[in-house]
Formats: structure tokens, sequence, C-alpha cells
């Protein structure tokens, strides 16, 4: 007989705002180190993507589409943006900065919304 499994409401509500979190401070790292957060990042999706709350996978789902949207885009514009935007060092700057304004309010917003939830206990069955 399978054994039950208790995740809270607690747990369910921390772990959609996961990825929101670390998306926010890999934004405001440098972007050398926030380059560490997409490693992570792979990890917290991949962990939290098949959820027993569907609402967690959402949470999830929609913040790995903006962070990896952004960092898609930077990764293959970078250059071309931070000519753009003056060149150089303050070039760099813009285009760091225009990363944080289309991340940071987002996740800021899921993060709120998911504290808005009402979560609910769950219990899963443990296979051994």
């Amino acid at each position: 007989m399978p054994e039950k499994h208790l995740i809270t409401a607690d747990s369910c509500k921390r772990s959609a705002r996961l990825f929101n979190y670390g998306t926010i401070a890999g934004a405001l790292l440098p972007i050398p180190l926030g380059m560490l957060w997409i490693a992570g990042s792979m990890f917290v999706y991949a962990a939290n993507a098949h959820h027993p709350d569907p609402r967690v996978a959402h949470y999830i789902r929609w913040g790995g589409y903006r962070f990896y949207a952004v960092a898609g885009t930077v990764t293959v514009f970078s250059n071309d943006m931070a000519a753009f935007l003056g060149g150089g060092a303050k070039g760099w700057l813009a285009v760091w900065a225009l990363a944080i304004v289309l991340l940071v309010p987002w996740s800021l917003y899921d993060i709120w919304k998911a504290g808005r939830e009402d979560w609910k206990d769950i219990e899963v069955e443990k296979h051994k």
C-alpha cells in the first residue's frame, strides 16, 4: 500500500515563488554573476515543473518563459544592443538595466500574486 505524504500549503506557496526570487537576484547581480542563476534556474524549473499542485507549475512556467526569453535575447543581441545604447560600459549598463526593468516588476507581481492565492495542503501517494 502506498504511503501518504503531505505537501503543506506554505511549501506550495514557497515553491511557486522560488523561481521569481531567483530571477530577481539573478537580474540584480552583474551579468557574469547573474549567469549562475541560469544554471540554478534550470534546477528549480525541473524540480517544480511537475509539482502536484498545477498552480505551482503555472508560476514556475511563466517565470521561466520571462527569464529565458530575456536571457536568450540578451545573449544573442547584447553586443548590438550595447552599441545602440551608447557603446562601452555605458551601453552594457543600459543592457543590464533593460533586463532588470523587464524582469523585476513581473517577478514581483508574480510573488505578490502567489502570496494572495488560497493555497491548500495536498496529500500525495509516495511509492516505495
